[in-house]
């Protein structure tokens, strides 16, 4: 018999509690409410307070409703080593498997000693990327990143004509997505002392992070096909934090005229846990409003639910001294998606919108997040103002840009009065020297 038969349970109540007790924690990431998905050693498997529960061992434990459990569909998407076959799901599917989790997870749940038994913890747990990605596009949508940096370049023009009219974005490297943890090689290229060249090749010297948002993609559009920026939003799959690594100094050389290459297609890390489009609903803001000098969108962007995130983001440094001497990494940037230009929907109903085949799994990242305040840059080329104003670690030195050796932690969460906290873990990078 099973005897989750008739278990669903909608996970988005905030009253819920589980009986794990470390997803009770106020201050931790992962209450019932949120139930992210990633992948372990044995497939796709959700996350649940400081525990881990394999979703292959849940369904040969026949914890899962009938109607999942006889899904050809989703078994085969429970036998598959990433995620890519359960964003495939039809929605119902998707939804039923979140609230039979929930049911299992839920204070009180009859099925608690089934479940029990299987749980890991996630110490013991080495996750991977969670999706096959096809294809991985990364996006310019904060204005304050974007002003800043032409600021930089052009004091007097900083931010191009055509910003405020279409979401920039390049289409990156999937082959070098990498999961958190992963140690980062420095890359090599061609680098100058001045301007005008001439280039010489060898390790970058001005090794960046930018702290972004992503975004898998959860339902394709056939080629030729548009996505409604209307309907953009319920295409999302989840969201991740994004590390997109940077090699200033190969890309000052390098962007122009077709923009970011080598610089940064060595790596991008990205965080295991994908929180559902659906925990994140409490957390939905509208976009930023736009002045009455800012230009009107265009039909095919006018996002009617305007809908933002609020993320609270946060970038901490911590050298190889500081790891050693068990000294705590460095806060160096805190931030909200809340204030980025172009939403979500927006940047994906953009990239369809020339007929552009979105595939399941791809990833659509933000672009570097920053605020309006020197504290909410969110990569080193704006917080040291092109290392003009370094940083102080934990450990008395200073950096303007990466040392071998430090690790950048990305953290992110969503805060509301009445909800409890919804958060992404973290997105973890250790920076390795040049190959020889």
């Amino acid at each position: 018999m099973n005897v989750a038969s008739s278990m669903l349970l909608s996970p988005n109540d905030p009253a819920l509690r589980s009986w794990v007790e470390s997803a009770n924690d106020a201050s931790g990431d992962f209450p019932l409410q949120n139930l992210p998905l990633g992948v372990v050693e044995d497939g796709p498997a959700v996350r649940i307070g400081e525990r881990v529960l394999c979703l292959r061992d849940a369904l040969d434990a026949d914890l899962f409703v009938k109607k999942l459990a006889s899904n050809d569909e989703f078994l085969m998407a429970l036998d598959v080593g990433w995620l890519n076959g359960i964003a495939e799901l039809d929605p119902l599917a998707q939804s039923m498997m979140r609230e039979n989790i929930a049911a299992m997870l839920v204070h009180g749940s009859p099925v608690r000693t089934k479940v029990e038994r299987l749980l890991r913890d996630a110490n013991d747990c080495e996750p991977t990327a969670p999706f096959v990605v096809g294809d991985y596009t990364d996006f310019y949508a904060s204005l304050s990143h974007a002003t800043n940096v032409g600021s930089m370049f052009r004091p007097t023009n900083p931010l191009l004509p055509n910003w405020k009219h279409v979401p920039i974005g390049y289409h990156g490297r999937a082959s070098s997505i990498v999961a958190s943890g992963a140690p980062i090689r420095r890359p090599k290229g061609q680098t100058v002392a001045s301007d005008d060249g001439p280039p010489t090749f060898g390790p970058s010297k001005l090794m960046d992070y930018e702290l972004e948002v992503g975004f898998f993609v959860g339902r394709a559009n056939e080629l030729g096909d548009t996505i409604p920026v209307a309907d953009a939003w319920n295409r999302i799959f989840g969201f991740v934090l994004v590390n997109d690594w940077s090699a200033r100094d190969i890309q000052k050389w390098e962007y122009q005229p077709l923009g970011p290459f080598l610089a940064k297609n060595f790596a991008t890390t990205v965080s295991p846990w994908v929180v559902l489009r659906q925990a994140l609903e409490p957390f939905r803001v509208p976009g930023p409003p736009r002045s009455a000098e800012d230009p009107q969108v265009l039909s095919y962007l006018a996002d009617p639910l305007g809908t933002n995130v609020d993320i609270t983001l946060e970038v901490l440094i911590a050298s190889r001294d500081m790891r050693d001497k068990g000294t705590a990494p460095t806060l160096v940037s805190r931030g909200s998606f809340r204030d980025m230009f172009w939403t979500p929907a927006q940047m994906l109903a953009h990239h369809a919108s020339n007929g552009c085949n979105m595939e399941v799994g791809d990833l659509l990242a933000s672009g570097t997040v920053s605020g309006p305040t020197k504290e909410s840059r969110g990569c080193l080329l704006e917080r040291t103002w092109r290392g003009t104003e370094p940083i102080t670690l934990g450990d008395g030195t200073e950096r303007k840009f990466l040392a071998d050796g430090d690790e950048v932690i990305m953290r992110g969460f969503c805060e509301r009065e009445g909800h409890p906290r919804i958060g992404f873990g973290e997105c973890r990078g250790v920076i390795m020297p040049a190959s020889a």
